[in-house]
């Protein structure tokens, strides 16, 4: 098998659901040999659907297909004293350990970072969680959904809404997750550029709170320059700015620009209603929305998605397809650069999941393997690489330590 550019990098995971998986992956991608070390019961993603035929069981979990792609598969107890010296046996050979076990749990789990340290000074630990290692909330028991409200994400959403009397909405999924476990990727990679350089590993620390409050543009600026509390509430002040019902979908329109707009008036064959004074500019359009947006819907409902978004792009008008699963799986586009990859897995079967959302043009992603059964590794893993021998793996089977 060919180098990628993560080959050698040794990482044991654990945790349960998204974002130290999604971290995991990320590396797993790129070919760092992950391990992810699992609770005998499994990790809880395997409850989480959807299950081919909608039939729940915890080898055919999408959700954990998905993240736990090309990496090998190991359980292990942690909450047993055996356990925990097991994982320290595995730190003292890895680079990297990665987890989003709550932080007052992690002493009884093994995840002391000093302790781990002893036995590898170049050992890096990350931890994700929802409020970090330190502060007042440290302990907090949360969710993606305390996340996405902790971080000011869900208050701004959704953006311009004429419902003043219905609460602000979270992003689908496990998003807030999602991004703890990128931003994580980066710090992660810092740190181990810096043990390449100094020898010494260390503890990042990711707070999914504050990977969302870093990405809210410029909503903060607002209220420390001119002391404004951005609201989802009210109106855009130009437009169009919208969604449009076409035969087959709905499209995304955009005109921010006054030459965008007369493009848009163009492809729209002049109608006269669009010389009227209450659309002459940007602003007016804004003021005048609920005149002109029948009449725009009304001109879209006679195109199909990617006539119009075909006759935007070639006229230069911000437009967008709003995609569904299906349009992206059918997307020439994507084809083209070979995002989605089929991988067969021996309970599940072959199915067709997204891709490493990269290309890099030497060492990139190899052949996908599919996500590892519960436990399918452990002899791999405590035999091969701790050198215990069969009876003992027996053992530990029978003793409920992995």
């Amino acid at each position: 098998m060919a180098e990628q550019l993560l080959t050698g990098l040794k990482v044991l995971e654990c945790g349960n659901l998204v974002s130290a998986p999604y971290l995991g992956k990320l590396l797993a991608d790129l070919g760092a040999e992950v391990i992810k070390l699992e609770e005998p019961g499994g990790d809880s993603a395997r409850g989480r659907g959807p299950f081919p035929g909608d039939t729940p069981h915890p080898e055919k979990s999408g959700l954990f297909l998905y993240l736990n792609a090309n990496k090998l598969g190991a359980t292990l107890n942690l909450r047993t004293p055996h356990g925990r010296g097991l994982l320290q046996s595995l730190c003292s050979q890895a680079d990297l350990l990665i987890h989003n076990y709550r932080p007052p749990e992690m002493a009884g789990l093994g995840l002391d970072f000093d302790t781990l340290r002893r036995t590898n000074p170049g050992l890096i630990m990350t931890t994700i969680s929802y409020f970090g290692c330190t502060g007042p909330y440290r302990d907090y028991h949360a969710f993606e959904l305390t996340a996405s409200n902790a971080g000011g994400w869900a208050f701004i959403s959704p953006g311009a809404s004429d419902y003043a009397d219905l609460p602000p909405l979270k992003a689908f999924g496990h998003q807030a997750d999602f991004q703890g476990g990128v931003h994580a990727a980066v710090a992660s990679l810092g740190a181990y550029y810096h043990r390449l350089l100094s020898g010494q590993g260390q503890h990042v620390d990711v707070s999914i709170q504050e990977c969302i409050a870093a990405i809210l543009e410029m909503n903060f600026t607002h209220y420390t320059y001119a002391g404004n509390e951005t609201s989802r509430l009210g109106r855009r002040s130009i437009f169009p700015w919208c969604m449009l019902d076409c035969q087959d979908g709905k499209l995304f329109v955009i005109n921010v620009e006054e030459d965008q707009w007369q493009r848009l008036v163009e492809l729209m064959g002049n109608p006269e209603w669009a010389t009227l004074e209450i659309f002459e500019d940007r602003v007016q359009r804004g003021l005048n929305y609920d005149a002109l947006f029948p009449l725009l819907q009304e001109w879209a409902a006679n195109w199909k998605v990617a006539d119009l978004y075909k006759a935007g792009q070639e006229r230069r008008i911000c437009m967008a397809p709003v995609n569904t699963m299906a349009d992206l799986f059918a997307s020439e586009h994507l084809k083209a650069r070979e995002f989605f990859t089929t991988i067969s897995h021996q309970v599940a079967g072959t199915l067709d999941y997204p891709g490493a959302p990269f290309k890099v043009s030497e060492g990139g992603v190899e052949t996908p393997r599919p996500a590892p059964l519960l436990g399918e590794h452990n002899e791999a893993v405590y035999c091969g690489q701790l050198g215990l021998s069969g009876d003992e793996l027996a053992d530990l089977k029978q003793r409920g330590i992995i």
